[in-house]
């Protein structure tokens, strides 16, 4: 089992097929932002670039995390910088959690939960009875979470 932090390569199709709505006064049927989560994995988690959808096989349980993980907020618009289209969440966390993870699947649960981005932590990362926060990079061209160049 491995995880290898990437945007799925579904995600990439998915955005050319206007599936995705980061912001709002995009023209489709729906014109507010859609939701997007980020669920925790353990290390027997297979997250890679060929994940298309959330799945519950092998996400995290324990004190203080609920299966489907957190809802995002988006701290950057989708915004760009020379040819590189980006944007950003705010940091989310898990307070008062006993649980143990490897890595991370962002995901648009409005649309049919499918995936955005993977994420490895590096390492099993572990709390007990204490905060878990995923802080996102830098808002710009060159570090944000969600970019396209």
């Amino acid at each position: 089992m491995a995880i290898v932090q990437t945007q799925t390569t579904s995600f990439k199709l998915e955005l050319f097929n206007g599936v995705h709505n980061f912001g709002t006064g995009v023209v489709r049927a729906a014109t507010t932002a859609d939701t997007f989560k980020v669920a925790l994995y353990t290390s027997d988690a297979t997250l890679n670039d060929t994940t298309t959808v959330y799945t519950t096989t092998n996400e995290v349980s324990g004190t203080g995390y609920t299966a489907g993980g957190n809802a995002l907020t988006i701290s950057q618009v989708p915004t760009s910088t020379g040819t590189t289209a980006f944007l950003s969440f705010s940091p989310t966390s898990w307070s008062s959690s006993t649980i143990s993870a490897r890595g991370a699947l962002i995901y648009n649960s409005t649309q049919g939960d499918k995936s955005v981005a993977v994420l490895d932590f590096g390492d099993t990362k572990t709390t007990v009875d204490q905060t878990l926060t995923i802080e996102f990079p830098t808002a710009d061209s060159s570090n944000a979470i969600i970019r396209i160049e």
